[in-house]
Order: structure tokens, then sequence, then C-alpha cells
């Protein structure tokens, strides 16, 4: 049904364009998740982590590139107002005030990665540690949240929000808030096991185990709720012939699960101490994936898709060349800075 509906909106002439930028902006999206995804997790577990010298290690093992992986968040918003313009300009009225919040909570964590470790005392330093924690809960609800109300909904009547300030604020949305916070925690987990050692280390497999299986748990629930509240869902779910590939992400899911937990549990397979945290990155691409299979042609559900939102043709003509110079140089970037600063990250190691 929804296929059915979304195809007669399709203008003539060369759609490519709005569905090329749409898998460049998706793209964008996933490598901001998977990235910053795991260093405000990294934040998230100071509530769990009250030893000084292993929350020095925590930080140090992102402090090189927590800077880089926010470059995909700026670079995101400035391709979705030049792609999307029309998506720009409701999404945003709609969740203004998680935005606020979000940069906010980012702003926050940033500074303390500076000063805490400049704190003349030890209560300036436990203030600059609870803005380490503070932002990066902040910062993850707030996007598990803005995906929630995107999810639910946004009403659009000509061409602008119809909506009021706290249209977001749903039991679905807040939900979704919660999710992302614990997904990310887990991928904090699981970072930290890859890039620690000793007794930082083993409680980090304690904590990604019991994590892991609590996200999960939400997933599924997740998964339960969005097509039961959503017809469009439902139907681009479990409608003839769909429901195949609706098939493979809980397939995919288990599979990882196997490998996420048999990694963490037997002794023997310690030493590939990546392992759980790849595992943890191919669940939110998994869920991202059948995020965008349920959406997919809709940019702002339920009534706008992406080339209604979509910015002239000649102007996506303009954007792409320089989109498709711009990606590869932030991923070389990236690739190399996780290089120079690969490695365990020993106690009494500072960032400077």
């Amino acid at each position: 049904m929804l296929s059915t509906i979304t195809l007669g909106l399709v203008p003539p002439g060369a759609p490519w364009l709005p569905v090329a930028f749409a898998v460049i902006m998706a793209f964008i999206i996933l490598m901001y998740v998977i990235l910053d995804g795991f260093d405000l997790g990294i934040g998230i577990l100071f509530a769990l982590e009250r030893d000084k010298t292993n929350r020095d290690v925590m930080v140090n093992s992102i402090a090189p590139v927590w800077d880089g992986n926010e470059t995909w968040l700026v670079l995101g918003g400035s391709t979705l107002y030049g792609a999307f313009p029309l998506a720009y300009a409701v999404i945003l009225p709609a969740v203004y005030p998680l935005v606020i919040l979000m940069l906010m909570g980012l702003i926050f964590r940033g500074a303390a990665f500076e000063f805490r470790f400049r704190a003349p005392t030890e209560k300036l330093r436990a203030l600059w540690d609870w803005a380490f924690f503070g932002g990066s809960v902040v910062a993850a609800f707030c996007q598990g949240t803005i995906l929630g109300g995107l999810m639910h909904g946004i009403p659009v009547v000509n061409r602008a929000y119809a909506g009021g300030a706290l249209d977001w604020l749903t039991p679905f949305s807040i939900f979704c808030g919660f999710a992302v916070a614990v997904g990310y925690s887990m991928l904090g987990a699981t970072w930290i096991i890859w890039r620690a050692s000793g007794k930082l280390q083993q409680d980090m497999r304690r904590y990604a185990k019991n994590l892991a299986i609590a996200m999960l748990v939400i997933f599924a629930v997740i998964g339960i709720w969005s097509p039961l509240s959503n017809a469009a869902y439902f139907h681009r779910w479990f409608d003839w012939p769909w429901i195949f590939p609706t098939t493979a992400a809980p397939v995919a899911v288990l599979i990882l699960a196997y490998f996420f937990f048999t990694h963490l549990r037997d002794e023997h397979l310690a030493h590939h101490d990546k392992t759980p945290f790849l595992c943890g990155l191919g669940f939110f691409v998994v869920s991202f994936g059948g995020l965008g299979y349920s959406i997919f042609p809709m940019i702002i559900p339920p009534s706008v898709n992406i080339w209604q939102a979509a910015a002239p043709a000649e102007s996506l003509q303009f954007l792409l060349p320089g989109i498709l110079v711009m990606i590869p140089i932030i991923i070389i970037y990236n690739i190399f800075t996780y290089y120079i600063f690969r490695g365990k990250i020993e106690p009494g190691a500072h960032y400077h």
C-alpha cells in the first residue's frame, strides 16, 4: 500500500538525484551514529565507573577522535539543508527543544574533554566529570527522541510544520530516546573492551553483556510497537512480498548476538577483544537499515517523500560533486586518526 501511494508522487524526468542524496544522507547519519555513538556511550558509563584512573583511561581512549566523529553531524545538517530544504524547514521546528538540548549536551561534554584534566582541585574535576556524563546522556537521549518523533509522524500543511512545540513528546519517542542511550552505552562498553585491559576491561565485559541484553529487548519492543502504532509500517513489514526482506533483520541480529555473547563469555576467544565492538556496530547497522526500509521513500513521515522535499535538480547537481569529494576526505581523516591512535590505553597516560 505504501509503495503504491508514494510511487505516484515521483516526479517525471530524472528522479535519481533525490534518491542519490537520500542514500548519501543515510550514509552520513549512519557514520555519525556508529562513530559518535560509542564516545557518547563512554560518557554515560561514567555513572558506573567511579575509579579516577579508569575514568582517565576511558576519556583518553576517545580524546583524539571524538571531534572528528562529530564532523559527520555537521556534514549531515548542511547536506539536509542543501539537498532537502523542505525537510530541514519542517523537521527542525518540530523538534527545536530537542535540537537545542542536544547541542548544549555536546557543548558541555566537549568542554569537559579539555577542562577535566586541567582542573586544579578534585571538586572541580568531579564537576567536569558530571558535565561529561550529563552532556553525553542528554545528547544521546535527544537523538533517540528526535528519531522517535520522526517515526511517529510530523504533520505538514502547505509545506510547513503544522504541529505544536511539544508534539514530539510521546511515549514512543521517549522510549526511543531511552533505547538509543542504552545502545550507545553498550557500544561504549565494547569500545573500552577493545582499548583497555585489566580490571577495567573485565568490568566492561560485564556491563556490555547486560547492556546488550537490555538493548536487544528494547529494540524488539520498538520493532513490535512501530508497526502496531502505524499502519504504513505494518504493511511495509508484513504485506506480501515485503515480508521477505523484513525477516533478514532478526536473522542478522541473532547471528550477531551469537558472536557477541560468545566472545564475551569464552575465555579462549577473549583475545579477540574487538569482536564485541564490531558486533555492536552491526546491531546498529541492522537497526538503521530496518528504519530506512520502513520509511523509504518518505523523509517526513507520513506525507512528504524525498522527491517532494528535494531542492531543484540544478541545486542538487551543483552540490553532488562537492559532497562526493568531502565524504572520502572525512573518511580518510577518520581512518588516519584511528590508525595513529591505535592500541591499548595504559593507566597513567594523559591527554594534552
